[in-house]
């Protein structure tokens, strides 16, 4: 049996959520909890993965730390799960 995690989901997911910012997913690695997260929030799995790997964009923490395995790092214990979107931003030129 595959550990319990709890998996945040950022705002801007949370419509199809209905408006959950956490939940509990059983699975031995990230692309499971995507997986999972498809089967109970239709269109989720798209908002974060591309093909077979994260979004470009996407990054994953799992307990604080950004994974670089991405859909394919093993969860063998329970975790806090985080998908993190990147923050865009500009720099403002002196005038």
């Amino acid at each position: 049996m595959a550990p319990l995690h709890e998996v945040w989901i950022p705002p801007v997911h949370r419509d199809l959520t209905a408006g959950a910012e956490r939940v509990q997913v059983e699975a031995a690695t990230v692309g499971e909890i995507v997986a999972a997260l498809e089967r109970r929030f239709p269109g989720l799995a798209a908002r974060l993965t591309q093909g077979d790997a994260l979004r470009p964009g996407i990054a994953v923490a799992v307990n604080g730390v950004i994974s670089t395995r991405g859909l394919r790092q093993r969860l063998n214990e329970p975790s806090e799960i985080h998908f993190v979107p990147a923050i865009s931003g500009g720099s403002a030129s002196p005038t």
